[in-house]
C-alpha cells in the first residue's frame, strides 16, 4: 500500500503544482483587462468570465511594444520615457538597477546564463552546478590578478536564491550540459541526473572489482 502510495503522489503532485503555477501565471496576466472600460471586458460582452483572454492581451500588447521600439519614433520615445526617469531619484534607482539586469538577462548577445559550470563550492573538494553571468567589471578588475568570470551559485531546490562569486577562469569547468538541464537537476536535489554522461558505476561493483584487482585477488584464494 506504501508503494502505491508513493506512486501515485508521484503522478499527482507534478500535475498539481504545474496547474498551480499556469493559473497563477494565467490569473496574474488576465489583470491586464482592468485597462479596458468595463464595456469592453468579456464578462459584459458575452456574459461569462473566459479565463486566458487577459492572457492573450498581455502577450498581445508585449509583441506590438516591440514593433513599435523598433522604428525610430518608437525609440525616441523611450529615450524621452527614460529621461523623465532619470530625473525622478528614486524612481532612477529601481528603473535603471532592474533594466541593467534584464538587458544582461534577455540579451541574444550576452553570456548571462548561457553556460553551466562546474566549480568547487563552499569548500575545496565540494563541488556544485553554477551559471556563468559574465565578467568582473568596475573596480573589481583592478583588484584581481588574471581572467575571472562571474558566477552564480544558486541554492537548492529553490534556484532563485544563491551566492554571487567572481572565480578564476582556471578553476570553473564548462560542463557539456544545457540549463534547462542544470536546473533540473539542481531543483531536484541530484534526483534527475542528466541523460547526456557516463552512467556511474554502481558501489558494489567498484568495491568488488577496482579496477579489476579485486576479482584476481578472490580467485586466488582457497
Amino acid at each position: 500500500m506504501k508503494r502505491y502510495f508513493i506512486t501515485g503522489l508521484l503522478i499527482w503532485v507534478p500535475l498539481g503544482i504545474t496547474a498551480w503555477a499556469l493559473k497563477f501565471l494565467i490569473s496574474t496576466m488576465d489583470q491586464s483587462l482592468l485597462l479596458l472600460p468595463s464595456s469592453m471586458r468579456p464578462e459584459n460582452l458575452v456574459g461569462i468570465y473566459i479565463p486566458g483572454v487577459g492572457t492573450v492581451l498581455t502577450l498581445l500588447v508585449v509583441f506590438l511594444t516591440g514593433i513599435f521600439t523598433t522604428n525610430i519614433i518608437g525609440q525616441r520615445l523611450v529615450i524621452f520615457w527614460e529621461g523623465v526617469l532619470w530625473r525622478i531619484p528614486v524612481v532612477k534607482s529601481i528603473y535603471y538597477g532592474v533594466k541593467q539586469v534584464s538587458d544582461t538577462l534577455f540579451s541574444s548577445q550576452g553570456e548571462a546564463f548561457r553556460k553551466a559550470l562546474l566549480v568547487q563550492y563552499p569548500r575545496e573538494g565540494s563541488w556544485t552546478i553554477a551559471f556563468m553571468t559574465g565578467y568582473p567589471g568596475g573596480d573589481v578588475v583592478n583588484h584581481l590578478t588574471g581572467e575571472y568570470v562571474s558566477v552564480y551559485v544558486p541554492t537548492t531546490p529553490n534556484p532563485t536564491s544563491g551566492f554571487f562569486l567572481m572565480m578564476p577562469r582556471t578553476d570553473v569547468i564548462e560542463l557539456d550540459m544545457s540549463v534547462d538541464a542544470a536546473l533540473k537537476y539542481i531543483i531536484s536535489m541530484g534526483v534527475v541526473t542528466p541523460t547526456n554522461g557516463k552512467k556511474p558505476a554502481e558501489p558494489q561493483a567498484v568495491l568488488l572489482h577496482p579496477q579489476g584487482s579485486a576479482s584476481s585477488a578472490s580467485s586466488d584464494k582457497p
